[in-house]
């Protein structure tokens, strides 16, 4: 076949396939339309069991995707692909970051004991990128909660020897006015 075009397997000339073009080429024109936006289903199934609800996935180039970026396409209906430049290790704690981001009820929350230094809390908060934590005994019981708003008024010099039971604002919590009963 000595066509111009380039042809596919069946031999039949493919009609695009000498044809390149880039953004500046196409333009859609504004227009109206019997489509009602809030009707529109975007859903794409990108495998057997994962559907996005907008077609977008983010690149996993290290540039581009690391926890940040692939909770912020999670949070829009994408899929964010984390990047293999990073070891074994920090690749595990990138998918931790990702999935305790997650909103709504957490099964398996990062907490902290009450004999716990306030420096141990803040390392622990700085690691998770979190403000606060729940306080557990050894049998996983609640305690309380320390959040950044107990240390405000605790000097960093002390955070090396005192403990997170010191400052935490335990249960039960109860958030009324002064001097109304239980």
């Amino acid at each position: 076949m000595t066509s111009s075009l380039a042809g596919t397997a069946s031999g039949v000339p493919d009609k695009f396939a000498a044809l390149g073009l880039t953004y500046d080429d196409v333009l859609l024109l504004p227009g109206e339309t019997d489509v009602i936006p809030s009707e529109v289903d975007t859903t794409t199934r990108l495998t057997r069991g994962i559907d996005l609800r907008i077609p977008l996935v983010s690149s996993a180039m290290d540039t581009v995707t690391e926890s940040r970026m692939a909770i912020a396409m999670a949070r829009q209906g994408g899929l964010g692909v984390l990047h293999r430049n990073l070891s074994i290790e920090d690749q595990a704690y990138q998918v931790d970051l990702v999935k305790r981001t997650q909103t709504g009820m957490i099964s398996n929350p990062v907490t902290i004991g009450p004999k716990a230094t306030l420096e141990e809390l803040d390392e622990k908060c700085g690691e998770y990128r979190v403000s606060g934590l729940p306080v557990i005994d050894e049998d996983s019981t609640l305690l309380g909660i320390i959040t950044n708003r107990d240390l405000r008024f605790v000097p960093v010099a002390e955070w090396g020897h005192r403990l997170v039971n010191d400052v935490m604002t335990p249960m039960p919590l109860i958030t009324a006015p002064v001097g109304i009963s239980r």
